[in-house]
């Protein structure tokens, strides 16, 4: 008889260890023959640590751990165990090997959960499709002609198949939300500061990138966060903490009334499919039936400006990665180490000017102060998670013209290379224009998986709260669900 139920989330797994009713081992063991089974189809796990999983499933102590002997993928990027690959999803890490334990995974061991690989992801996290030439594509189990989002493309993967209940993941630009609605599942990005960063970094992409994860459930989401939310002295940015615990909240709060603004346009102007608006609509509906209060309203906020603002600042983060790998190497970088769009916003970052990089940050402020005063008047901000479902595998996102203009990066001037960044993203950002904003204001956001296309697919909608309300977001979700909202 099989252990996991791709239906049943990672409280559930923690109870019947804790009842005894299976052994962490048993468990483990069969998150394993479930990889090995599906992932030579969807490529969503890159690496396994099968002996040490099985090891620890045996000797640690799993009891009063929220999520005791529950296994858990890590994303390949940012989140280290320590002996373990630390490749970025890049060729040019492809021997690196971590040598330390980042805070989010003692986290996660902490809370009782048992690592048991890692991920697929873009070639340094830059994309909202999971297809790095290291590893090669990951697959949606919804439709394997389709990708599965990125940047956390593996863990989304992993998590729709059953391979875990729960998997690691990071959202920097929508990264766990475009995932997260496009196979189905429950993808918060917590509020700027609230989760693990470290050791040895202060900030990640500015603040703009968080360190989460991709579930099944609400309650997940909520133990999740009571497991990870923490206050760092030494980070950049600092949450205080939601001292009522989220868990409890969700299990004992009265139901709360929320002023709901919702839009269904693009922040940058574009397309938005049909299936995408039934999707909000669907959910506006539903909360105008339970009794919230639902206008349609946008945020004044200059979308093409910030997400070129956010262009710039992955530019110029790049640029400061770059020269460290060309350090601990001992020779500069070529055209041939790296996938030809981190070659792109490489140049452009050494090309980005300390004023436009500062100027970049002010946008963000800016932008964090609109939607602080748009919050005095909504609670909640209803849009698309992402502007369509899953597009397929392998599409050309850049034609001839762009492509060219690519490998000769180095020719053009500052300004010409964001152009050329903002053309090598374009047809892709227009499926996914939706995450971004709430990674550069600092606010916690949510993609629901309450739709599935003509054509099978999930597609989700997001709902965005002010800074430190991801208890909002958690009940409203859990209302949704409930409800049997959930596709």
């Amino acid at each position: 008889m099989e252990i996991l139920d791709r239906t049943k989330d990672g409280l559930y797994y923690a109870k019947q260890v804790q009842d005894k009713k299976i052994s962490a081992k048993d468990l483990i063991e069969e998150s394993f023959r479930i990889i090995e089974k599906e992932n030579p189809v969807l490529n969503a796990v890159t690496h396994m640590r099968k002996e040490k999983a099985l090891a620890e499933a045996e000797t640690r102590d799993f009891s009063n751990q929220v999520f005791g002997g529950v296994p858990i993928l890590l994303k390949g990027i940012g989140q280290t165990l320590a002996g373990e690959p630390n490749t970025s999803g890049s060729y040019l890490l492809k021997e690196a090997v971590a040598q330390t334990t980042s805070h989010y995974v003692r986290a996660l061991e902490r809370a009782g959960f048992v690592v048991i690989g890692q991920t697929n992801v873009p070639e340094f996290a830059f994309k909202n499709i999971t297809e790095p030439e290291l590893y090669g594509p990951a697959r949606n189990p919804w439709n394997l002609t389709h990708t599965p989002g990125g940047s956390s493309g593996g863990a989304s993967a992993s998590v729709a198949a059953g391979m875990v209940p729960i998997a690691g993941a990071s959202d920097g630009g929508g990264s766990i939300r475009i995932p997260a609605s496009f196979t189905g599942l429950v993808g918060l990005k917590p509020t700027r500061g609230r989760t693990p960063i470290g050791p040895g970094v202060g900030r990640s992409w500015q603040g703009a990138s968080v360190s989460f994860a991709l579930t099944k459930s609400m309650r997940d989401t909520a133990a999740m966060l009571d497991a990870l939310q923490v206050l760092q002295p030494a980070a950049a940015f600092q949450t205080p903490l939601f001292e009522p615990g989220y868990l409890k909240t969700l299990l004992y709060a009265q139901p709360k009334t929320f002023r709901v603004a919702f839009s269904l346009e693009s922040p940058i102007g574009t397309a938005v499919s049909e299936e995408a608006k039934r999707a909000v609509l669907k959910t506006v509906k539903w909360l105008e039936a339970n009794g919230h209060q639902v206008t349609e309203k946008k945020p004044d906020i200059d979308g093409i400006k910030l997400m070129k603002s956010y262009y710039v600042m992955n530019s110029g983060e790049t640029a400061a990665m770059m020269v460290g790998i060309e350090e601990s190497l001992k020779r500069p970088l070529t055209i041939d180490d790296m996938e030809l769009g981190t070659w792109v916003l490489y140049n452009a970052g050494k090309s980005t000017s300390a004023a436009n990089y500062s100027n970049t940050l002010a946008t963000w402020d800016q932008a964090a102060e609109v939607m602080a005063d748009f919050n005095e008047t909504y609670d909640l901000y209803l849009t698309p998670a992402t502007a369509d479902a899953a597009p397929e595998v392998g599409v050309q996102w850049q034609d001839e013209f762009v492509l060219d203009q690519m490998r000769h990066i180095g020719e053009f001037s500052m300004a010409q290379q964001q152009q050329i960044i903002w053309d090598m993203f374009d047809k892709s950002l227009a499926i996914t224009p939706f995450g971004m904003q709430a990674n550069l204001t600092g606010q916690p956001s949510i993609s629901l998986p309450v739709h599935l296309t003509d054509s099978g697919l999930p597609l989700g909608v997001q709902f965005t709260a002010p800074k430190g309300r991801e208890d909002w977001l958690l009940l409203i979700g859990q209302a949704l669900e409930e409800d049997g909202q959930f596709s």
